[in-house]
């Protein structure tokens, strides 16, 4: 199951995500979301674990509680859905490139 855990302090690293949860079964995996602009934690993150009843338990338990001195909010994190793909503008110097079409010949009768 994965979790979505919010509200982590920012010096919150996987590790420690990891240790947390290890508390109440098996992690398969941890992940803090970071800013790809600043490299800073955007405060939250997602723990996967494979044994749902240990994953339910964790979250009950791991819910509202402090961690690193912030109130953390856990739950069962929703499926992911895809935004669509963002188009970025274009250079003034470059043109985009058309496909060719020639003229239209007259036939000959």
């Amino acid at each position: 199951m994965k979790i979505f855990v919010a509200k982590l302090a920012f010096r919150t690293t996987a590790d420690d995500l990891k240790t947390l949860f290890e508390q109440f079964g098996e992690v398969e995996s941890c992940k803090v979301i970071m800013d790809h602009e600043t490299g800073r934690s955007k405060c939250y993150g997602f723990v996967e674990m494979p044994n749902d009843a240990e994953a339910y338990k964790a979250i009950v338990e791991t819910d509202e509680c402090i961690f690193m001195g912030n109130e953390l909010q856990v739950k069962k994190s929703r499926p992911q859905t895809y935004a669509p793909v963002k188009h970025t503008k274009q250079s003034k110097g470059r043109r985009q490139h058309r496909q060719h079409t020639p003229p239209a010949q007259e036939s000959q009768v």
